[in-house]
């Protein structure tokens, strides 16, 4: 059973409410890239989005219902990739992998850190649905050159590729040449569990 997502106080609709929350969410990003997550908090982040604590919690009553909007944000840029991704075969594995590449390195040090929070904010419903059109996406594009794979295979393989990208986010692995190695290792596990290709 899921569990409920902190959610927002109200939805801003009216334009300048949209860009307050926006600029809230983006100042708990910019946090995270320079500080400790444990230094976050609703009046660091209401200094930093250049808004009173009223407003702040107009919006949002906690700073974990920030925390999910962030993640929510970041997951859906995410989405927005690779449903751009076009089912041409041969190159459906490359550019997924360069999405997720992508998305790592445009600001690592907010992906590490949301790394480490996600497991702590869980999203719900909603990450499940998530989780599912990241599944239903990456099956489809790589069903073609692989055959249809089953969950447990398609899931050991965005495990493998979610390390190897993380680890290289973290230090560990070096960014250059990061997208051929995930897309070797990928290749490999993906051509022996389907056979041969």
């Amino acid at each position: 059973m899921s569990v409920a997502a902190p959610q927002p106080r109200k939805l801003p609709k009216q334009r300048r409410a949209v860009e307050t929350c926006a600029a809230i969410v983006e100042a708990a990003a910019r946090i995270l890239e320079t500080q400790d997550p444990d230094a976050l908090n609703t009046n660091r982040i209401a200094e930093r989005a250049g808004v009173s604590i009223g407003t702040l919690y107009q919006y949002f009553p906690d700073k974990q219902a920030i925390l999910v909007a962030l993640i929510r944000r970041e997951r859906q840029a995410l989405l927005a990739e690779l449903r751009a991704i076009q089912d041409n075969g041969e190159e459906a594995l490359k550019q997924m992998v360069a999405a997720s590449v992508r998305h790592q390195f445009a600001r690592p040090k907010l992906a590490s850190a949301l790394e480490h929070i996600e497991v702590s904010f869980p999203l719900g419903e909603e990450a499940d649905d998530m989780a599912r059109e990241i599944a239903s996406i990456s099956s489809g594009l790589l069903a073609r050159r692989f055959g249809q794979l089953n969950s447990t295979d398609l899931l050991t393989a965005v495990i493998i590729g979610r390390s190897l990208v993380n680890a290289a986010g973290e230090g560990v692995l070096p960014e250059e040449g990061l997208p051929e190695r995930v897309t070797m290792a990928l290749e490999a596990y993906l051509y022996a569990v389907s056979g041969g290709g």
